[in-house]
């Protein structure tokens, strides 16, 4: 049993989110927070598995929360689930130890995936968040021209296409992105034909010379 930690100032989300939540099996809602501060102190006691946390509260925000949690409950993961998708927000987060970060308008069957992938120790990240979990990292300007098929790929293609970049493999694509590996081939294909290469192999070189 996945035992979680609601922390949301809207009363009225925390209470969809739980029932959503408790549909399944496999999880269950142990408290609430309205702010932070609050979670912090429901965290001492509860000790929950993982911490489905907003951004914007009151008293103390998302992501000091995130900051604090990490540092002292280690155990304890945190998935943010927010409306808020600003490069800073999603960049602090995961660097002050967030395990992922979601938007609200995530499908509920996709977000309870991704308690599950959080739960078991991977990182999860919505379409398009990719890049803004990078933006607190230099880098430097690419050494080959980005040829214009690029504006082609959606925000998941891209995302597909940075972690080919990183080495990773198919499997490592789809738990990252909490895909079906069915789904990331389906990816790799589209990727390919839009920017006109031969196989994987040519798309990993292009993207390190993209992303590096």
């Amino acid at each position: 049993m996945i035992r979680i930690l609601l922390v949301d100032d809207q009363f009225l989300i925390r209470q969809g989110l739980k029932s959503l939540l408790e549909s399944n099996s496999d999880m269950q809602v142990i408290g609430e927070a309205e702010n932070g501060k609050r979670a912090l102190e429901e965290i001492a006691t509860l000790q929950p598995d993982i911490v489905l946390m907003d951004i914007r509260m009151p008293v103390m925000d998302g992501v000091a929360a995130t900051g604090a949690i990490a540092q002292h409950y280690p155990q304890t993961k945190v998935l943010v689930l927010t409306t808020f998708d600003d490069d800073e927000y999603v960049s602090q987060a995961m660097r002050l130890g967030a395990k992922g970060y979601l938007l609200k308008d995530t499908e509920p069957d996709e977000i309870a995936m991704a308690i599950r992938s959080v739960h078991k120790g991977h990182t999860q990240l919505g379409p398009g968040l990719f890049e803004k979990a990078l933006m607190s990292v230099p880098v430097p300007a690419p050494s080959v021209e980005r040829p214009p098929e690029l504006a082609l790929l959606t925000p998941r293609e891209m995302d597909v296409l940075r972690l080919i970049a990183s080495g990773a493999n198919n499997r490592e694509i789809a738990q990252a992105l909490f895909l079906s590996e069915n789904t990331v081939k389906n990816y790799v294909t589209s990727i390919l034909s839009h920017l006109n290469l031969r196989d994987r192999t040519q798309a990993a070189l292009l993207a390190h010379s993209l992303f590096k």
